[in-house]
Parts: structure tokens; sequence; C-alpha cells
């Protein structure tokens, strides 16, 4: 449901490491989480939510993608 590229984010990527590295140590293996997309399910009319078996999917170009099947609460 959601597309886009980082281009499109606020804040650019070289921006938020230098902040975030002036606030504190990145170490290797730390994740940098951006942000959302237009296109989340509760913005749809009628909002539209991950279910049992969805799959979402996160592609990095050059780096790949990592895929995960939803799965119920138990």
């Amino acid at each position: 449901m959601q597309h886009s590229n980082t281009r499109e984010l606020i804040f650019k990527i070289p921006e938020t490491i230098e902040f975030l590295s002036s606030v504190m140590t990145l170490e290797p293996g730390d994740i940098v989480l951006t942000g959302t997309p237009a296109g989340v399910g509760f913005g749809h009319r009628p909002p539209r939510w991950l279910t049992p078996g969805a799959e979402v999917v996160v592609h990095v170009e050059g780096l790949g993608e990592l895929r995960n099947t939803c799965v119920a609460e138990v």
C-alpha cells in the first residue's frame, strides 16, 4: 500500500545521522527509523489493516529486502 523513496524524506539520511551522532553514540548494527510514507492503512476509507497471512516487504535498492508474514496474536 505504501511506495516511496528516501529522496522523499523531509530530513535526508546524512542529516539524520549527523544529528543522531551529536546526541548519542551510534554503534554498528544500530537501526535508524525514518518514519513512514503516505499510504498508511488507517488513512484509507474504510481503513485497511494488516491481517494474518499478509506480507510486509521493505526493499532497499542495492541492499536487498526484508519480508515478514503477519501472524495472528495468540
